[in-house]
């Protein structure tokens, strides 16, 4: 394996994912892939990989996802490497990874999938010198965000105050568990101040700062697919989407994610909106749209607790 550790970036949809992997992707050592869900969608689901017939289904099922697929890897190639040391899933996950680095001319690999919070217990003790860098976002530009993709947003708030309630535990845990190998970056501030930001992660990852990260210059699709002129020296990064909440849902579901999330929104700089509802519209608050909401929210953490008691058995940890 390579002697500087994977970078993962993790945290919940529509939080800056994208952009802060477009940045790391354009720096002259690193190299990032996307989606991947190694860890979510196959670890430990195939059994001791140290037998020949679980690491070849394992291969076989990895080969049919295909943000895995798409990444090209040599299966001859892994096949050889694979048993030179310890058969786990770390080694086959890396080497998969390890082999696109090179093939981008990158001494330096990372992975950006939605909540790899989950495993950061897994993915330290499997990568010791492992970096993660967790976004996350405004609860509340969060839940605008989504509800945009989203039409039928009934009781939406609900189940969005839940996910970002459990991905900001899981941020809490892991700073606190891993403070030299934990980041969390707000979206915020990486838009604001997207130099000082990057200089910031650069320094966490132990590697130099490339100018070129800001106007993401290796990824140049991405000015193409969102018709942005290309200036010298210029960003992408917009603060147009702060505090779009605003303009983006209502008072009600507002009123609703600073009632259950407040407190920690509060430890992150999130300041709270003043709430004015007419009195008609606190009826219809306490009266449907709490109790819709609220059950949302139970309904997420039955589901999640379910979850967590089936990949227990497997060895995965939800």
């Amino acid at each position: 394996m390579l002697d500087r550790g994977p970078i993962f970036i993790g945290g919940l949809d529509r939080s800056g994912k994208t952009y802060m992997r477009f940045m790391l992707s354009s720096h002259p050592d690193i190299t990032l892939t996307r989606r991947t869900n190694m860890w979510p969608n196959f670890y430990n689901r195939f059994g001791d990989l140290s037998r020949v017939d679980n690491f070849e289904r394992c291969l076989e099922a990895m080969m049919q996802y295909k943000h895995i697929h798409s990444l090209e890897p040599d299966l001859e190639r892994i096949r050889r490497e694979f048993w030179q040391e310890s058969p786990t899933y770390a080694r086959l996950f890396a080497l998969i990874h390890e082999q696109y680095a090179q093939r981008q001319g990158k001494s330096r690999w990372g992975d950006q999938t939605e909540l790899i919070e989950r495993f950061a217990d897994l993915i330290f003790d499997a990568y010791p010198n492992a970096r993660l860098i967790q976004m996350i976002r405004d609860p509340r530009d969060h839940f605008e965000a989504s509800k945009q993709r989203r039409r039928n947003s009934k009781g939406r708030v609900g189940d969005s105050t839940a996910r970002w309630l459990y991905s900001i535990s899981l941020a809490r845990r892991n700073q606190r568990n891993y403070p030299d190998r934990y980041k969390i970056v707000r979206y915020e501030t990486m838009v604001s101040q997207p130099e000082e930001t990057m200089r910031d992660v650069c320094g966490f990852l132990g590697e130099e700062y490339s100018p070129g990260m800001l106007t993401m210059q290796g990824v140049p699709r991405f000015w193409k697919e969102n018709g942005l002129q290309v200036y010298p020296g210029d960003s992408p990064l917009r603060k147009d989407f702060i505090g779009s909440f605003r303009r983006g849902i209502s008072q009600n579901e507002i009123a609703f994610i600073q009632k259950y999330a407040g407190r920690y929104m509060l430890l992150y700089d999130y300041l709270l909106e003043p709430i004015r509802l007419s009195t008609g519209e606190k009826l219809h608050f306490y009266l449907v749209d709490w109790g819709v909401n609220v059950a949302r929210m139970q309904s997420w953490y039955a589901m999640k607790l379910f979850q967590r008691e089936f990949t227990t058995k497997v060895g995965v940890g939800l």
